[in-house]
C-alpha cells in the first residue's frame, strides 16, 4: 500500500483545539482521529450534519451537580423491584 501525505492548512488554535478533543474521545492522536475519519468517510459510513451544541445555563449545570453528588452518595436515591413497585414508589409523593 503505497501512502501519501495530506496536507491541510489550519491555525494553530484548531489545531491544539482538534487534538484536545481527540484525546478526549480516547485517540492516541489527532492524526489517528483523522484517519479514522477518512476511512469512515470513504466506505460511506458517516452522515454528516452539524447542529449547536446544548449548552446549560450555570443554574442547570449547578442542578445537575448536585444530582450527580447526590447519586454517587447514593441519597435520594431508591430502586424497585420490579415496574409495578416503580409506579408505586412514583405514585407515593
Amino acid at each position: 500500500m503505497t501512502k501519501t501525505i495530506l496536507q491541510v492548512p489550519v491555525s494553530n488554535d484548531l489545531k491544539e483545539k482538534a487534538e484536545e478533543a481527540a484525546h478526549k474521545q480516547g485517540f492516541s492522536s489527532l492524526q489517528e482521529s483523522i484517519r479514522v475519519f477518512l476511512s469512515q468517510l470513504s466506505q460511506g459510513n458517516l452522515k454528516i450534519s452539524f447542529e449547536p451544541a446544548v449548552r446549560l445555563t450555570p443554574k442547570a449545570e449547578a442542578h445537575y451537580e448536585e444530582l450527580l453528588k447526590d447519586i454517587e452518595s447514593r441519597r435520594n436515591v431508591g430502586s424497585a423491584r420490579n415496574a409495578r413497585d416503580l409506579v408505586s414508589k412514583l405514585n407515593e409523593n
